[in-house]
C-alpha cells in the first residue's frame, strides 16, 4: 500500500501536525504517525525509516521544533522525498527551525515548508501531489479542490464587493 508517513519529534507537535493529518483524511490519502527524534531516539528513527520504506511510503513528512534536525536526519536515511515543517517551540518563534530544516547539504534536499500551521497543511497538499503523479484518482481530486477553493473566493467576494 502506498502511503505517507509523518514523523514528529515530539508528542507536543500533534497540535500543529493534526491540521496535516486531517488535510491527508480529507483526500483519502493512507498515512502513519510516529512520534521519533533526531536527537533522542535516532535508531527508532533510522528503523521507522527503513520499515516505512518496504510498506510502500512514498514521501516522508518530518516536523520539528528549535533545532529541527528531523528532516535532514530522514533525508539522510531515504532517497524518497522529504519534507520538513518547522514548529515554532522555542523562543525564536520556529525561525531556529525554519533554518534548521531549510539549510541542507547539497544532494541532501528536504522542501522546507512555512513554519506552523500552513506549513503542516501545505506539506499534505504536497506530498498528495507527489503521489498524484502516478494516481489519477487523486489528480482528480486536486483539480476538483483547486476548483472549489476558486469557487469560494467568488462567492466570498460577491458578498462584499463593490464594483463600478
Amino acid at each position: 500500500m502506498k502511503f505517507v508517513s509523518i514523523i514528529i519529534a515530539s508528542k507536543n507537535d500533534y497540535g500543529i501536525m493534526s491540521e496535516c493529518v486531517e488535510s491527508l483524511k480529507k483526500f483519502g490519502v493512507p498515512f502513519e504517525l510516529i512520534v521519533s527524534s533526531a536527537h533522542k531516539s535516532p535508531q527508532r528513527t533510522q528503523t521507522y525509516i527503513k520499515e516505512a520504506e518496504a510498506k510502500g511510503a512514498q514521501v516522508f513528512i518530518a516536523a520539528s521544533g528549535m533545532a529541527a534536525h528531523l528532516a535532514g536526519s530522514v533525508a539522510a536515511m531515504t532517497t524518497r522525498p522529504v519534507l520538513g515543517v518547522p514548529i515554532d517551540a522555542g523562543s525564536l518563534r520556529g525561525e531556529d527551525a525554519l533554518l534548521s530544516t531549510v539549510m541542507m547539504s547539497e544532494g541532501m534536499p528536504v522542501g522546507t515548508l512555512a513554519i506552523g500551521k500552513a506549513g503542516a497543511v501545505n506539506a499534505a497538499y504536497l506530498a498528495i501531489q507527489i503521489m498524484a503523479l502516478q494516481d489519477d484518482e487523486l489528480r482528480v481530486k486536486l483539480q476538483e479542490d483547486r476548483i472549489s477553493k476558486a469557487k469560494k473566493v467568488e462567492l466570498d467576494s460577491s458578498e462584499i464587493e463593490t464594483i463600478l
